[in-house]
């Protein structure tokens, strides 16, 4: 299982998101430009002292990131759009990937695989869930169903 924030751009979440995947032995994978440094004080702070235990890979582009997979499968989780992620079968190799706060993933990215769109509901009157928040439900599902147990 691997986590994937394509344009991060609050420190704070993607601090709480890398000490999940420390906690998780999960690695992490920052794609595409950040709203933030790696090294901003509010990253740090939300990572605390974890950040030496993050399995952390950096890519350029969402471009590079897909040339990076070798045919492992990837599901991109939106607001609205897509099968429940709780319809999944996930499997170890799996990239579950997440947009920015703001503007959520690329569309084109989207587009081009429509069949990867999964989403965790939400009432309409939400836009969405906290970045941090939709990355632990998703992750906790997936490594459920995988027999996950410390």
């Amino acid at each position: 299982m691997h986590i994937v924030l394509i344009h991060p751009e609050i420190p704070q979440n993607t601090g709480s998101i890398a000490r999940l995947c420390a906690g998780t032995d999960t690695p992490l994978h920052l794609v595409g430009t950040l709203g933030f440094s790696l090294a901003d004080r509010y990253l740090k702070r939300a990572g605390l002292d974890y950040w030496e235990s993050v399995d952390l890979h950096r890519h350029a582009a969402v471009d590079e990131w897909l040339a990076s997979l070798g045919g492992a499968p990837f599901w991109l989780f939106t607001a609205r759009d897509g099968r429940p992620y709780t319809d999944l079968r996930y499997g170890a190799d799996d990239r579950l990937v997440f947009g920015c706060e703001s503007v959520g993933l690329p569309r084109e990215l989207l587009d081009r695989f429509p069949e990867r769109r999964v989403r965790i509901p939400v009432l309409p009157a939400i836009r969405s869930l906290n970045l941090s928040n939709a990355v632990s439900v998703a992750l906790f599902e997936a490594l459920r169903q995988r027999g996950w147990r410390v």
